[in-house]
């Protein structure tokens, strides 16, 4: 396997994350202080330039169809920006705290035309949770959270939504907007992540550990021993495979069958702690960073997972696979950009 790098590009600031457009045909990465780049697929240079959020931005997030990149900023405010014009399109108050964490509704093209709710965004502003048209219009404010909102994942189907405080995570239903179950967690939670079947919903904990539950089936599942907290998580196309930080290993569980209890994780080891995970979309690769700038990718089912390291020129802050895996982009605390093309 080879990493060869097709392109790179600067921007102004820490890359504070980072997002390929639903046809790959683009990259978009916001820096820190607020500027949000469009960048071309084929490295030609920036398509459109946003001021982003004057106070910073903290998240972006294109929508299913790819017309609108959503933001979420210091301001309290998501802003909206037309991809194909070029321009701010709407901006919606989400709440007076920072908005940390944004995601559109997943599609599911068997419900969708019945679906009362339509396109929706799901924003969370320190306590504030709000479900966003793609107009800007507030669909609906949620009661408080009794703590501040540290993560939100949408089931796979859209069904509902998962957001976590220190305490507990809520799944709230996307249409009737009422809650449908209710997690109790003792503890502090960073991450959220839904298996792709949507059987399994996973925590990475302050405690720190990984917590998993099959709502449906009101079972839970304990994974401790790690190093430091667990803020990154990412699952493979078929739900089986686990990746979370939480140390100098990236740890990988297997969640088929009755779940990880009972089964050491594999180990994939770095040098320093682990920043970053990532498995591709569609294909078992997985891409991991940590913050003495290494990069690595595996192949976790082989007896020889390893494939490829990488030294970046920084420490790397986001990972995110194209569309059809074919590249790998990676934003850094210097504000470079660097697209890897996988070679066999």
């Amino acid at each position: 396997m080879n990493l060869v790098q097709q392109w790179s590009a600067k921007i102004e600031d820490y890359v504070i994350d980072l997002e390929w457009s639903p046809d790959g045909s683009l990259l978009a990465a916001a820096a820190g202080s607020g500027p949000i780049v469009l960048l071309a697929d084929d490295g030609s240079g920036s398509r459109h330039e946003f001021p982003g959020h004057d106070a910073g931005t903290n998240c972006i997030s294109f929508s299913p169809d790819g017309r609108l990149l959503a933001s979420g900023g210091q301001d309290g405010a998501v802003k909206f920006w037309d991809v194909v014009a070029g321009q701010h399109s709407a901006t919606a108050a989400a709440g007076p705290g920072w908005v940390e964490h944004i995601a559109w509704r997943p599609r599911n093209p068997s419900i969708a035309g019945s679906q009362p709710g339509g396109v929706l965004l799901a924003a969370a502003a320190g306590r504030k949770l709000v479900f966003i048209g793609p107009d800007g219009s507030v669909r609906h404010r949620f009661p408080d959270a009794p703590k501040t909102l540290s993560a939100l994942a949408w089931e796979p189907s859209g069904g509902c939504l998962a957001a976590a405080c220190f305490g507990a995570i809520r799944l709230w239903d996307a249409d009737d907007y009422v809650p449908q179950k209710e997690l109790p967690y003792a503890n502090g939670i960073h991450a959220l992540a839904w298996s792709a079947d949507g059987r399994w919903l996973v925590s990475g904990n302050q405690d720190p550990s990984v917590h998993l539950w099959i709502p449906a089936e009101d079972i839970e599942l304990q994974m401790s021993g790690y190093e430091g907290k667990v803020r990154h998580l990412s699952f493979d196309h078929t739900g089986r495979w686990l990746a979370t930080s939480g140390g100098h290993d990236a740890s990988i569980w297997d969640c088929s069958g009755a779940g990880p209890e009972g089964r050491a994780p594999a180990m994939l080891p770095h040098d320093s702690t682990v920043c970053a995970v990532a498995f591709q979309r569609r294909h078992g690769l997985l891409a991991t960073a940590s913050d003495d700038g290494v990069f690595v990718l595996w192949s976790p089912e082989r007896q020889q997972p390893l494939r490829a390291t990488v030294r970046m020129p920084a420490v790397p802050t986001c990972l995110s696979w194209s569309p059809d895996d074919r590249f790998l982009a990676i934003g850094s605390a210097k504000g470079g950009v660097y697209v890897l093309r996988c070679e066999p």
